[in-house]
C-alpha cells in the first residue's frame, strides 16, 4: 500500500468506524438483529474495534512524532489507556457484570508487557544488534514506580481486614486509587519535566520517520481530531461488543482469566507493534517506554477509574490476585530488576522474559 493511500485509509478509519458504532448502538438497542446474525454481526463488530484501535495509535503515533520523546510515548500510553477503561468499563457494566475483569486485565497487561513484549523488544534487538542500550535511570524509575502500585492494587488485597480478600472496602478503594493516582503524577512530573533526560535514547539509528520529516502543524491537529473520533467510536463500539464477548466465552468454555488477557491483547496489539519497530531501528529505550510506561499506566489510570466506578454503581470489584499469580508477578519484578540493571541487554534475558510470559498463558488455561 503506497504511503498516500495508507494516510486515506488512516483518515477514513475513524469516522466510519463511529458510523458503525452508531449503528450497532441503534440496532442493539431496538432488537433489529436477527438471531441467526449474531455471530457475523459480532465479527464484524470486533474487525470495526480492531480497525478503530489501530487507528487511535496510529493518530496518536502522529502527534507523538511532533511532540518528541518523552511525550510521545505519554500521548500514545494515554490513548491505549482510554481504550483499556472503556472496554473493561462496558462488561463490568454488562449483565452482572465480571468483578475479576478489571483484576484479570490489569495483571495480563503486566504480564504481556514486561514478558512479552520486553522479551520480544530484547531478542529483535539482539539479534539484529548483538547488544542494546538504554538508559537505567529511566528504567528503574519505571520499575520503582510499578512495582509498589502493583502490589498496593493486586496482592495487599488478600491480606486486609477491613473486609475479606480479594476485596477492598470502598474506603480503601478510595484510598488506594488517591495514592496511585498521586504517585502516578509525581512520575509524569519526573518524565516530562525533572528528569526528562532519563528517558531519552542517544542510540537511536534514523528511521523512515525521522528522515521524512517531522509532521506539521496542520497534519497534527487533523490527527488530533482523528484521534478523538476513534477514541470515541472504541468507547461507542465497547458497549454493544461487551455482551457479544461475554457470551462468546461462555459458550466457547473459556476460563475467566482468558477475557483479561483478551482485552489485555486487543489494546496493547498497535503499541506492541510500535515497540517492536523501535526495537528493530536500535531505539530501545523508546520501545521500554512504551513496554513498562503501558504497564505503568494501566495502573496509575485504569485501577483508579475502575475503583471509582465500582464505588459509585456499588459493583463488586476482586482485584487481589491467586497466590499462583502473585509468584508469576513477584518473579516477573524480580528478573526485569536484573535485566535493567546493567544499560545493557542481549538476547538471553529477551529468552528469559519471554519463557515467563508463556508459563503465565498456559497457566490461564491449564492452572
Amino acid at each position: 500500500m503506497t504511503g498516500a493511500r495508507r494516510k486515506l485509509v488512516w483518515r477514513l478509519v475513524p469516522p466510519l468506524s463511529v458510523a458503525v458504532a452508531s449503528v450497532a448502538l441503534l440496532i442493539a438497542g431496538r432488537g433489529l438483529l436477527p438471531t441467526s446474525l449474531d455471530v457475523v454481526f459480532s465479527l464484524i463488530e470486533l474487525l470495526v474495534l480492531m480497525g478503530a484501535v489501530f487507528a487511535s495509535v496510529h493518530h496518536a503515533d502522529v502527534i507523538a512524532h511532533r511532540t518528541g520523546e518523552p511525550y510521545g510515548t505519554l500521548v500514545l500510553t494515554v490513548a491505549v489507556t482510554v481504550i483499556e477503561v472503556a472496554l473493561i468499563l462496558s462488561i463490568m457494566l454488562t449483565g452482572d457484570g465480571s468483578p475479576t475483569l478489571a483484576r484479570d486485565t490489569v495483571f495480563s497487561v503486566v504480564m504481556i508487557v514486561c514478558n512479552g513484549l520486553v522479551g520480544l523488544s530484547l531478542i529483535v534487538g539482539g539479534l539484529r544488534y548483538g547488544e542494546q542500550g538504554f538508559r537505567v535511570p529511566g528504567a528503574s524509575a519505571y520499575l520503582v514506580v510499578l512495582m509498589p502500585l502493583a502490589t498496593l492494587a493486586l496482592i495487599l488485597p488478600n491480606y486486609t481486614t477491613s473486609a475479606a480478600g480479594p476485596f477492598y472496602t470502598d474506603t480503601q478503594l478510595t484510598f488506594d486509587s488517591v495514592v496511585t493516582l498521586a504517585l502516578y503524577g509525581v512520575f509524569l512530573y519526573v518524565q516530562t519535566v525533572r528528569h526528562r533526560d532519563y528517558f531519552l535514547s542517544d542510540d537511536a539509528i534514523p528511521s523512515d520517520e525521522v528522515t521524512h520529516g517531522v509532521p506539521t502543524m496542520r497534519q497534527v491537529w487533523e490527527s488530533v481530531v482523528l484521534l478523538v473520533m476513534a477514541l470515541a467510536a472504541v468507547v461507542l463500539l465497547a458497549k454493544t461488543f461487551a455482551g457479544s464477548v461475554g457470551a462468546t466465552m461462555e459458550v466457547l468454555g473459556a476460563p475467566i482469566g482468558a477475557l483479561g488477557l483478551m482485552v489485555a491483547l486487543l489494546v496493547l496489539l498497535p503499541e506492541t507493534m510500535s515497540a517492536l519497530r523501535a526495537a528493530r531501528r536500535n531505539e530501545l529505550q523508546k520501545s521500554l517506554n512504551l513496554a513498562l510506561g503501558s504497564s505503568l499506566a494501566t495502573i496509575g489510570l485504569t485501577i483508579p477509574a475502575v475503583s471509582m466506578l465500582s464505588v459509585i454503581v456499588d459493583r463488586p470489584l476482586a482485584l487481589g490476585l491467586e497466590l499462583r499469580d502473585s509468584i508469576m508477578l513477584v518473579l516477573t519484578f524480580a528478573v526485569s530488576l536484573v535485566t535493567f540493571g546493567a544499560g545493557r541487554t542481549n538476547i538471553l534475558p529477551g529468552f528469559v522474559h519471554l519463557v515467563l510470559f508463556v508459563v503465565f498463558v498456559f497457566l490461564i488455561f491449564a492452572p
